[in-house]
């Protein structure tokens, strides 16, 4: 994977969404083609031995690569969002995350015993979001379950992996050491 390629067009934003949060923009990376094939094709070699048969992607920015690799995986897609975004029966996780409280859900039909599950988002800093996720779909019992993320940030106050747990199979694509 050209690791070089995408973090020279990984935008960071100081102070956002609040003063001392670094914010890393993602959005920089899906505007640019090259970086695209260059995430999908590692995420595609990561997971084709799976049997993944659902992608969960977590909103928003969970959706544009979820997505796409559930139909590179020949995998259904569900979405994992904020409240009342989903228009059928829901079960839902509430967590902490680096500023504030949010919630997720997802369709009580999306996935059953028999799925093997990945679920991926864009960024693991806190990971509050992600496992609130997981514990979502692990109540489905699906066969198995895998975690994966673009960006893993390692720094001062953000100890996501430790906060997912060692039961978490998680792959990054990049890691970010400040």
């Amino acid at each position: 994977m050209n690791a070089k390629l995408l973090l020279e067009n990984l935008r960071n934003v100081p102070d956002y969404p609040k003063p001392g949060i670094q914010f890393q923009d993602v959005s920089t990376l899906f505007k640019n083609a090259a970086c695209v094939r260059e995430m999908l094709d590692e995420l595609v070699r990561l997971y084709h031995d799976k049997g993944i048969t659902k992608v969960v992607g977590i909103e928003s920015r969970g959706f544009v690569m979820g997505a796409m690799l559930a139909e590179r995986l020949g995998a259904g897609f569900v979405m994992c969002r904020k409240p009342g975004k989903l228009p059928a029966e829901t079960v839902k996780a509430t967590y902490l995350k680096e500023y504030g409280y949010d919630t997720v859900e997802i369709h009580v039909d999306a996935i059953d015993e028999n799925d093997v599950v990945l679920i991926h988002d864009d960024l693991l800093a806190t990971g509050g979001s992600m496992r609130a996720a997981y514990d979502l779909v692990t109540r489905f019992k699906p066969k198995a379950v895998y975690v994966n993320f673009l960006i893993e940030l390692c720094m001062e106050g953000l100890e996501g992996r430790k906060y997912l747990g060692p039961e978490m199979d998680v792959t990054t694509l990049l890691t970010i050491r400040k």
